[in-house]
């Protein structure tokens, strides 16, 4: 019986034709892509009798295949007598460098419109057109070639017999995977309480096409809890891909193994983890040009055997997978894990991959958003990563940069460097006597100039003329790019500010309330499951991460024994102007701490510096005492270092210090006697800051508490992620101080999980 394929014309015809190398390090948003204005120029000219946008679709049956191929086409000329498919792509580089046989995919994608024309309408010849377009200089240039319907059928069956591996591939492993869903069973012995509720509503939430904030404790198990359901979904056809989205690369680790516990039990389907290119890349400081790297050069002639090889091997492809691969087949590492996450069934990466406008897996198709679920691992970390992410900012000292470098060199580029530097003059100058400047509006003409900057650096860096000059140019490419993406989502929820000096203004599209893009960069997908330990208060988090009315909420309280979880309050102020008076009272406190119980203890502070005094005076107190020092910027193996120095068969204990909502603070495990005590120091306000208090006023304008939005709740979220290390299983026991009188008032006394707030203060 021929078994169906659903594909969009475009992924089958880059995956049959594509060849080549991988020319430049950096990606155009215009480069030989269908861009917007370039189509609109083009189309515009069309005759009364020929259509724009003509979506098409055709069968194509190969063997015991049947391909149904769709596809949009940009023109579609019928006023010349034989019909054209007219295929447009814009490029800023120059039209010289292009001749008719440069880009043979681009024929392939233009002559599988032609073929699905043909089919519907029953015409026995088609001409084909491709027509590039010079954004820099609007200068047209165009090739045309006229096909028989014998030879387009011809061509339509060779592209299908070309892909039919791969797609049977798929089609196979897509028969294993489902088989072993529904036999899967739940991997440990026992649920632990709240489990079951928490995997069926992640379930229902699925099954109904909506989010879910679910505030479900540490130690429940959420990434089984929320991996498993979506898995047994997937079988049942309700989901075809699985996202699983973190904010630190130590929480990925979580997933993968969640992923290998089920494999285990006989699950079989693709996973890959994406790493960050400045991560993974085989070189350092060279770019991806075909020349200065073997994985660039020649990268899509290898691409689909290194997939296939890798698909027909692997389930589990983490890191050191992908880099096996891909030095085995010689592909950059980064592609590679990005082109096998398209075929993949479970992708864990990074939130940028699927929120930020600049970097989000722009070759994803609607259809394959439809049917995926976004799984948020930690999902507090979202409010301020989405600020981030929508938020853009620009510095006037690289345009002059820029303009200084290029004066001799590129004409264009110094004069457009220039322009957008004289209009950060005039933003100063306007600003009067004023160090920052807040406004509701974005500066006028600041996106044309940025504009006419982007294509004039395009033009230079299509070439992939090196050295000191380009790298500053490619620095202030990417900022230009940024704030025009942002640019364009501007709305009430935001501000713009400027900090202006002598010498330099900084300026920024700051994003207040990334509650609507967030919800606009979700909605194209089945389903979002939001969850963490801290999403309190909840009605906060559902403010702020787009929930809309008819959206899921879940809490779901502690699983373990209130007896399990000694917690202490030592009433002393931490205020900045109050911690030279107590920082004596917090060391009196620690050496009772250690004496009472001599057991592998984790101190958070508010800041490295408040970190460092603690710790200088708690080791001059102590100087036989085992302790440990977060350090600025560590390493992967520096991180590692600091995790496995806390074991529990030690001789003796150690007493680590780190900095409360860092990279120790959420995330990790340190299950049973390798973390028996935390003291949580602070209620952990963010600083007084320009930001923030532009946050408050926003939101208290909004009949919201500004204070509580912009510094109560993000500041007690990482008092409670800290103080959440110590107990993480039905067998922990430990000791939780928190030192601030502030604890006892209501304000933040509501806001601590119930098995904390009747503490024993000392």
């Amino acid at each position: 019986m021929p078994q169906t394929i659903e594909i969009s014309v475009r992924p089958l015809v880059e995956y049959v034709f594509r060849s080549g190398s991988i020319v430049s390090g950096f990606r155009t948003t215009t480069a030989l892509t269908e861009g917007t204005k370039a189509h609109q120029q083009i189309q515009k000219d069309y005759g009364e009798q020929d259509h724009k946008e003509v979506h098409l679709t055709a069968e194509v049956v190969c063997g015991d295949l049947t391909f149904v191929i769709e596809g949009r086409c940009d023109g579609l000329i019928l006023s010349d007598g034989v019909p054209m498919i007219d295929e447009i792509k814009s490029t800023s580089g120059s039209l010289e460098d292009i001749g008719e046989d440069t880009y043979p995919v681009h024929w392939a994608q233009a002559k599988m419109y032609a073929y699905m024309y043909i089919r519907k309408h029953a015409v026995q010849q088609m001409s084909v057109q491709l027509t590039y377009v010079g954004i820099k200089t609007d200068e047209v240039k165009r090739f045309r070639r006229s096909f028989s319907a014998s030879e387009l059928e011809a061509f339509a069956l060779e592209a299908a017999e070309a892909y039919a591996p791969y797609a049977r591939l798929l089609l196979e492993h897509a028969r294993r995977r489902d088989e072993s869903i529904r036999s899967l069973s739940f991997p440990f012995p026992d649920y632990r309480k709240g489990q079951r509720r928490l995997m069926g509503a992640v379930y229902k939430t699925i099954s109904d096409g909506l989010r879910l904030f679910a505030k479900a404790p540490t130690g429940i198990g959420k990434t089984i809890s929320t991996l498993f359901p979506s898995i047994k979904a997937m079988g049942e056809g309700s989901i075809k891909r699985i996202f699983y989205l973190t904010a630190k690369t130590i929480t990925r680790t979580a997933a993968e193994e969640a992923l290998e516990n089920m494999s285990a039990g006989g699950l079989h389907l693709h996973a890959v983890t994406l790493t960050a290119k400045d991560k993974i890349c085989f070189r350092e400081g060279d770019g991806c040009t075909k020349e200065a790297c073997v994985f660039s050069e020649g990268y899509y002639d290898r691409i689909n055997g290194a997939i296939l090889d890798l698909l027909q091997h692997e389930t589990s492809m983490t890191r050191p997978v992908i880099e096996e691969y891909a030095r085995k087949h010689q592909v950059c590492p980064f592609e590679f894990s990005l082109d096998a996450a398209y075929a993949a069934d479970v992708v864990i990466c990074d939130y940028n991959y699927i929120f930020d406008p600049r970097v989000s897996l722009k070759r994803m198709p609607e259809e394959m958003k439809k049917s995926s679920v976004l799984l948020v691992d930690e999902g507090h970390n979202l409010v301020d990563r989405a600020r981030s992410m929508f938020s853009a900012e620009l510095r006037k000292s690289m345009f002059l940069e820029v303009q200084r470098a290029y004066k001799e060199r590129n004409p264009g580029i110094y004069q457009a460097a220039k322009t957008v530097n004289n209009r950060f003059i005039v933003l100063r100058k306007v600003s009067g006597e004023e160090e920052r400047v807040v406004g509701s509006s974005q500066p006028e003409m600041m996106d044309e100039l940025l504009e006419a900057f982007v294509i004039q650096a395009e033009a230079e860096l299509v070439t992939g003329r090196g050295g000191e000059e380009a790298e500053l140019l490619l620095e202030c490419y990417f900022a230009s790019q940024g704030y025009l993406r942002i640019s364009r989502l501007y709305d009430e929820r935001y501000v713009t500010y400027a900090e202006l000096d002598r010498n330099e203004v900084f300026l920024k599209l700051f994003c207040l309330d990334p509650s609507h893009l967030l919800r606009q960069a979700g909605k194209n997908f089945r389903s979002t499951i939001l969850f963490s330990a801290t999403l309190t208060p909840l009605m906060y988090y559902r403010d702020m991460l787009g929930a809309e009315e008819e959206d899921y909420s879940l809490s779901i309280p502690s699983p373990f024994s209130p007896d399990q979880l000694d917690v202490r309050l030592l009433p002393v102020s931490t205020r900045y102007k109050d911690r030279e008076r107590s920082k004596e009272a917090i060391l009196d406190m620690m050496d009772k701490l250690v004496m009472e119980k001599p057991v592998n203890t984790l101190v958070f502070l508010p800041s490295y510096p408040y970190m460092q005094e603690i710790y200088e005076g708690f080791t001059l107190r102590n100087p036989g005492m085992r302790t440990l020092l977060q350090g600025h910027a560590m390493s992967e193996e520096d991180r590692e270092g600091f995790l496995n120095a806390f074991q529990k068969d030690a001789s003796e204990p150690l007493i680590g210090f780190a900095v409360m909502g860092g990279i120790f603070s959420e995330g990790i495990d340190l299950k049973g006697e390798r973390l028996s005590s935390v003291v949580v120091v602070g209620v952990g306000l963010p600083q007084l800051s320009f930001e923030n208090d532009i946050i408050r006023t926003y939101f208290g304008r909004s009949d919201k508490n500004g204070y509580d939005y912009a510094y109560v709740y993000p500041g007690m979220n990482k008092v409670l992620q800290a103080g959440g290390r110590l107990i993480r299983s039905e067998t922990d026991r430990g000791t939780l101080v928190l030192v601030d009188d502030r604890f006892q008032n209501r304000q933040y006394h509501h806001l601590l999980p119930e098995e904390w707030r009747n503490f024993r203060r000392v």
